[in-house]
């Protein structure tokens, strides 16, 4: 299974680039790295097996980098593999007081 996943700040309209994201499987943490130029993170290419997974976003940090105040310090997404051959993309569309996310592609 392939996860990746691509965060906009819907507010400014543009890619949030700079966050760090962590992959986890359970309470086991498989991968981590921070959205690019372009607010896309890949986080892992590896093979992982069926269940629930998790993707952690750092969102207070980058706000409050910014001087914004935001209510969300961290943003979780879980979501179930059910096909561990399929590529996961999962964005976040982010604003400081509210956020969005769907099974992207």
């Amino acid at each position: 299974m392939s996860v990746s996943t691509h965060v906009l700040d819907s507010v400014a309209g543009r890619p949030a680039s700079g966050i760090a994201v962590r992959l986890f499987a359970g309470d086991d943490l498989l991968a981590e790295g921070v959205t690019d130029r372009d607010g896309r993170c890949r986080l892992t290419e590896e093979a992982t097996a069926a269940g629930t997974h998790r993707l952690v976003f750092a969102t207070g940090p980058w706000f409050a980098g910014r001087g914004v105040d935001a209510f969300y310090p961290e943003v979780v997404l879980t979501f179930a593999v059910l096909e561990p051959g399929e590529h996961h993309h999962v964005p976040l569309l982010l604003a400081p007081f509210a956020y969005s996310t769907y099974r992207g592609s």
